[in-house]
């Protein structure tokens, strides 16, 4: 009961820290994806050394020897609480977001992952130890049924209720109270355990070389197959952070399958099931006509992750050692995760400018598949080769299609971006699209007589359009502009005018200055600088602002930390009195309107919505901008009314969104 209590705590603590943490520091480096990727790859690394601290400690020390490191390590882990990350971490410039993330990791939870990630194997062998002849490999379920329930408890029990401080506290306190009981377990199960350790060949042979191979690949393969997925469905489908939860979810249920100890997974019963759902994701994989439709995305790719998972894992218990082993199986499974982790977060944007490892892990897991099946029965071997000729040929027609029409791509910390380019020069149809991941973040038509003309969600009846026509009425304007895409809005620049655009990424920066003309093209001074937009205006005395644009939600990814109170204060302090803070909040998934309607509110802010619907027959990006201003006048100008502005809805029961408080499962729509 003692062992199974211990590692209950310790690995719901080692999954909830993993959002707690990657939550508080998302807003420093620009709310992007990137940010739970790097963290992934920090913690499956950090739960490697811990396996390693498990391993080395039970095979070289004596067991009393072991209690008394263990416990000093411990009570050093203490004097690091509450966990909460300092502020000197923030960036200040443009410095090498992946390096910070993980220095600044190491010394806010390094040594309590550490210790937190090694507690499920050392506990497992104390286990083994002290009761010969039981299966201590139950408890590895146990260990992940736990993970499983922090990770689904955080967005629906933790995030809504408490705030960082909170959190960080709560975790903080929970820690100290697995740290004494695991203190008193190593000292309960190692003080009467004999000094000499017994002979591997005993209790089980002697795992050879090809048992740890087919260990790291198996676990390799899961571990690449989870962070694919978690990128295709972030980055191509829908960049909600709830998400990035969803796929760890179910690749830990995998392990609570396997490992449970009664067979659930066969591989004679499941070969058909591992096929028909290989086949279906490359099948989705190649075919777009369903790249928007979540339901179908979610339900294939998701479900798809769990029967691949399922495979790798179960294959895993399968091939499992004597428990005499388990710290060494639990070792390379452990760098097995690390390695997926780190091909997927850290080779794969170096060696590609696309995400094609969605692609290659499908291809890997068929071949696995095949090699396995192979010797079941005639129809398994074919059905299986027939299946890795098809994800092969679906996942080469996928990276052949990622090119098609595009004049550059380039893949960085902040995602794929790239140039499509459609018709020739010369000729009257001429047009550049900047697209990121599957969403367009402007478009030019490049013919001359048309070159300088605002397109997608900044034309002249936009939210944005209608702001700065109101200010232009009354001479030279200032606008500042977070996420400068293309650069569309210097259109409206006029001799006079300043254009001061902010953006996180300087590929962008460079793709905006190089493939479209939009600043080039302006009369206004532009002034661009980079930088997250919100920490560069903290640090900037106020602007004096006519229009601010805050356009960081037109994808599907929304930075969190650009819509709440304390950052509505920012903008604030950057405008005018007179001035308009102008939202974009198009989204298909999320309903942010009522969000920035509480946030103005909380101000004592006047704000207005203007949806620019379109008709039918026009050929007009859809749009929604919510304008913000503590002029109740300045929302009242004409060019505002023309295009629409009425009253935002607003949710009176929900809670304002400020840095220390969002919901997201609230907004979903």
């Amino acid at each position: 009961m003692a062992y199974g209590v211990t590692i209950f705590l310790s690995s719901f603590l080692l999954f909830l820290v993993q959002p707690l943490i990657a939550r508080q520091i998302l807003p420093w480096f620009g709310g992007t994806a990137a940010v739970w990727t790097t963290c992934m790859l920090f913690f499956q690394v950090l739960l490697l050394a811990g396996y390693a601290y498990a391993r080395a400690t039970n095979a070289r020390l004596a067991p009393r020897a072991q209690a008394v490191l263990h416990s000093v390590l411990l009570a050093a882990s203490l004097l690091i609480l509450p966990i909460a990350p300092a502020e000197v971490w923030k960036p200040v410039g443009d410095e090498e977001p992946i390096t910070r993330i993980l220095l600044l990791l190491s010394a806010t939870v390094g040594l309590p992952y550490l210790l937190l990630a090694a507690t499920s194997p050392l506990l497992q062998a104390w286990f083994a130890r002290a009761r010969p002849g039981a299966d201590p490999y139950r408890l590895f379920a146990v260990s992940n049924l736990a993970s499983l329930l922090a990770l689904i408890g955080y967005p629906f029990a933790v995030e809504p209720i408490f705030g960082n401080a909170e959190q960080s506290l709560g975790w903080s306190g929970l820690y100290g109270v697995f740290a004494v009981l695991c203190a008193l377990l190593a000292w309960v199960s190692n003080s009467s355990a004999p000094a000499k350790h017994i002979e591997p060949e005993e209790l089980g042979p002697k795992p050879a070389r090809g048992h740890y191979v087919l260990w790291l690949v198996l676990s390799a393969t899961g571990s690449a197959m989870l962070l694919a997925v978690t990128n295709h469905v972030t980055q191509n489908v829908a960049a909600i952070p709830l998400l990035w939860l969803a796929p760890l979810t179910l690749y830990l249920l995998t392990f609570i399958v396997a490992f449970e100890g009664r067979g659930i997974y066969r591989t004679e019963y499941f070969w058909g099931a591992v096929l028909a759902w290989l086949a279906g994701m490359a099948w989705l994989l190649a075919d777009t006509r369903w790249q928007f439709d979540l339901p179908v995305q979610l339900g294939m790719y998701l479900s798809g992750l769990f029967v691949a998972c399922l495979f790798c894992h179960g294959e895993l218990y399968g091939a499992r050692p004597a428990p005499r082993h388990l710290t060494a199986f639990y070792l390379t499974i452990s760098a097995g995760g690390a390695l997926g982790g780190l091909l997927v977060a850290v080779v794969a944007p170096l060696a590609f400018n696309a995400y094609y490892e969605l692609g290659i892990t499908l291809v890997a897991v068929a071949l696995l598949a095949a090699m396995r099946f192979a010797s079941l029965h005639p129809i398994a071997r074919w059905g299986s080769l027939v299946v890795l000729l098809g994800v092969s040929g679906c996942a080469a027609y996928e990276g052949f299609s990622l090119q098609k029409n595009v004049r550059l791509s380039e893949r960085g910390f902040y995602g794929v971006i790239r140039v499509k380019e459609y018709g020739e020069e010369g000729t009257n149809y001429h047009l550049r699209r900047l697209v990121h991941g599957v969403i367009m973040h402007g478009e030019q038509d490049m013919v001359e007589e048309r070159r300088r003309k605002p397109t997608t969600y900044y034309e002249e009846t936009s939210g944005a359009g209608a702001a700065i026509a109101a200010k232009r009425a009354q001479g030279p304007v200032r606008v500042g502009v977070i996420g400068l895409g293309i650069g569309t809005l210097a259109v409206y620049g006029r001799k006079g005018d300043t254009y001061s655009f902010y953006d996180i990424n300087p590929q962008v920066i460079a793709v905006a200055k190089r493939d479209f003309t939009f600043l080039s093209d302006s009369a206004a001074k532009i002034e661009i600088a980079l930088g997250d937009a919100r920490l560069t205006l903290e640090r900037e005395p106020p602007r004096g602002f006519d229009v601010l644009a805050v356009d960081a939600f037109s994808s599907d990814a929304i930075p969190v930390h650009l819509i709440t109170r304390e950052a509505l204060g920012v903008y604030l302090r950057h405008v005018k009195p007179d001035g308009i803070v102008t939202f974009h909040v198009s989204n298909r998934f999320l309903d942010l309107i009522p969000v920035v309607a509480r946030l103005a509110r909380e101000h004592g802010a006047h704000v207005v919505l203007v949806a620019d619907k379109g008709k039918d027959n026009e050929d007009k990006t859809r749009t929604d901008w919510v304008l913000v201003s503590r002029s109740k006048a300045a929302l009242e100008a004409e060019a505002i009314k023309e295009a629409g502005a009425q009253p935002p809805e607003e949710q009176a029961g929900w809670r304002t969104w400020t840095d220390d408080y969002s919901n997201l499962v609230q907004i979903l729509k």
